[in-house]
């Protein structure tokens, strides 16, 4: 597969980092999304799903609603989605459902990704409609992100057990 990453990717990707930035400030999986119609953002999202206690709190979902809501129509057709990190399937689900005729990502989620690291939902041939995809947009960037936040919160519950084990010591 040949990539062709231009310009306008990589400028709405580093948007879509200013969105995941939030999330990490929230202390939440820090992963951002944004759309983009004729070169206007018309939504944007970023995780808050622990925040607010809601399973549904994914960056790409918060970011399709509001521009569903933006241009008064649940298909968003002609738009591309801009997310840090690959999509979870559910999320992936609702940018099929939500006809987005392109995805950017930036880096691959080995754990739940669903747009080609563990299934494959947004080239699904039985669905009516296929999604463009390109990954491994500011890749680095993306990634690094992901890898401070994991590292930080590892680190979190090691400090966590050692301070039960030290109350536990008589």
């Amino acid at each position: 597969m040949v990539k062709c990453v231009i310009g306008d990717d990589i400028y709405y990707m580093k948007k879509a980092l200013v969105e995941a930035n939030k999330a990490f400030k929230l202390e939440e999986i820090p992963i951002g999304a944004i759309i983009v119609y004729d070169g206007k953002i018309i939504g944007r999202g970023y995780n808050v799903r622990n925040f607010k206690k809601n399973p549904l709190g994914h960056a790409e979902l918060i970011a399709i609603s509001k521009a569903s809501k933006y241009i008064d129509d649940w298909r968003l057709e002609n738009c591309t989605m801009y997310v840090t990190v690959e999509p979870c399937p559910m999320c992936a689900g609702a940018i099929v459902q939500s006809r987005i005729k392109k995805l950017v990502y930036g880096c691959d989620n080995p754990k739940a990704g669903c747009c080609g690291s563990i299934l494959n939902i947004v080239h699904e041939p039985k669905f009516n409609h296929q999604v463009e995809v390109l990954d491994g947009v500011l890749e680095k960037e993306c990634s690094e992100l992901m890898k401070v936040f994991f590292g930080g919160l590892r680190e979190k519950i090691s400090l966590l057990k050692e301070k039960d084990n030290n109350s536990n010591i008589k």
